[in-house]
């Protein structure tokens, strides 16, 4: 198995660490012919989304990878990664891939100093870990969207078909289920083609 590990900015090398560690290999993507490779799921880091949404489009990236999201690719979207696939943010004009029927709220929690740590149900996984950090939260969703995970009445993970979306940082903690979950959602091990940038 093979996943790709959005790597232009953010904390990627943290969620690669975790895949190695379940014996996943990883590629990071970096430009349009990374964007382009064949792979089985792909993650989007948290970071700055601003900074992430730019140089995706910069990079020959954004088409590429907007088409294999929308193809059905397994994605796990970790707080700024969470941004780009909102189809509509709260306090922000900018739309990135859309793809994920939810409207996202920019730092909700606040700047640095609104970070923290707690541990809340997700799906049917018990208590996970979550790391907050400058995050966004879901305001509300469309749909089809299932919800995973509230802190204190917000919304900060959801899924939606191939999709799942995260306020928090599950890469900073030692507890791997989550990434687990979303390796068990790669069917098959098929891979998804080339794309072509859209003309």
């Amino acid at each position: 198995m093979r996943v790709g590990v959005l790597a232009v900015q953010g904390a990627f090398i943290e969620h690669e660490k975790i895949l190695q560690n379940l014996g996943v290999e990883c590629l990071e993507l970096r430009n349009g012919k990374d964007a382009r490779q064949d792979v089985e799921g792909l993650i989007l880091p948290g970071g700055e989304s601003t900074t992430q949404g730019k140089l995706l489009r910069e990079l020959d990236m954004f088409e590429p990878l907007r088409e294999k999201i929308v193809a059905g690719l397994p994605v796990l979207a970790t707080c700024a990664g969470l941004i780009l696939l909102a189809e509509e943010l709260a306090n922000d004009s900018a739309r990135y891939f859309a793809t994920l029927p939810v409207r996202v709220k920019r730092n909700a929690y606040g700047r640095q100093l609104g970070s923290f740590y707690t541990e809340e149900q997700f799906g049917d996984l018990g208590k996970v870990p979550m790391t907050f950090i400058r995050a966004p939260y879901i305001e509300s969703v469309g749909e089809g969207v299932e919800i995973l995970a509230k802190v204190k009445g917000d919304i900060v993970g959801v899924r939606y078909k191939n999709q799942i979306g995260l306020s928090f940082h599950p890469e900073l903690n030692g507890d791997r289920r989550i990434h687990q979950m979303f390796l068990d959602s790669i069917s098959g091990g098929k891979s998804f083609p080339c794309t072509q940038k859209a003309v």
